[in-house]
This record gives C-alpha cells, structure tokens and sequence, in this order.
C-alpha cells in the first residue's frame, strides 16, 4: 500500500478502521457489542442483570477470547517453521 501512494495509505487505513469498529460491535460480551446486548436485555425485560452473572459472563467470554488469540498466535508461528 505504501508504495502505491498516499492516498491508498488513506484508504487502506479508514478501511481498517472501519473493520474493528464492525468487529467491536460484535455481540460478544467481552466486546462493546456485548454491553449493547445487556443494555437491551435490561431495557427489554426492566431488570438489571445482576452484576455478578454479568461478570461470570464476561470473565468466561474474555477466556474464551484469548485461548482463541493464543491459538490463533500459535498457528502463525507453526506457518514460519
């Protein structure tokens, strides 16, 4: 991209931007599309989650999320060898 010239930069840069604002707005808890999804629930049921459930359900997700990373990670590194 960099070689193509400055405005490909630009471009290519909004373009990722973009994609993580998407990404971020996935409805997984550990993400802001998650917090989304509690506010509707308490908007939609007029009960507020308990704060507990609602940290077991995040620690949970924020495991899951990085065992997905490192599993992602280590097949990067698998590729190289």
């Amino acid at each position: 991209v960099r070689k193509q010239g400055i405005l490909a930069l630009f471009w290519f840069t909004a373009f990722l931007s973009v994609n993580v604002g998407i990404l971020n707005l996935l409805p997984i808890p550990v993400l802001d599309g998650g917090r989304i999804v509690f506010i509707s629930y308490e908007a939609i049921t007029r009960k507020k989650i308990s704060r507990k459930v609602e940290n077991i359900i995040i620690n949970i997700f924020f495991i899951l999320m990085m065992l997905l990373m490192l599993y992602v990670t280590f097949n990067d590194i698998l590729r190289l060898f």
